[in-house]
């Protein structure tokens, strides 16, 4: 049973919050809702399953978190103008297609031109 007393000089709105949050985390909203209609067997299975499944999602996703970090490196597609590349050839875009991570992007660029003038 939830109870809640009220402290001196306390405002009863924040008593009421107090009890609001203690009641979301014993949970009683939640079995109010579902005891409020009947739930066939198939469904309560059904709602189980999918409960599972998105625990799992939940615990490989913060799993994945923790072993990469927060964010996914990002994926940098910019047209890039190198002062060599313009004085060497007359190269006017380059494209960088590539996942970035810590890598600059004039040494990215310069890697991409010098792999093209050895292939000619």
């Amino acid at each position: 049973m939830i109870r809640v007393q009220v402290r001196h000089n306390e405002p009863l709105e924040a008593a009421l919050r107090r009890f609001k949050r203690q009641c979301n985390y014993a949970g009683i909203f939640r079995l109010a809702k579902k005891a409020k209609f009947y739930e066939k067997p198939s469904e309560t299975r059904r709602r189980e399953s999918r409960e599972r499944a998105r625990n799992i999602a939940r615990q490989i996703r913060k799993a994945n978190q923790a072993k990469f970090g927060r964010r996914k490196p990002r994926r940098i597609t910019t047209n890039v103008k190198s002062e060599n590349e313009a004085a060497d050839k007359s190269v006017d875009d380059v494209k960088v297609d590539e996942v970035m991570t810590g890598v600059d992007i004039r040494s990215a660029v310069a890697q991409q031109a010098s792999s093209t003038s050895n292939e000619s």
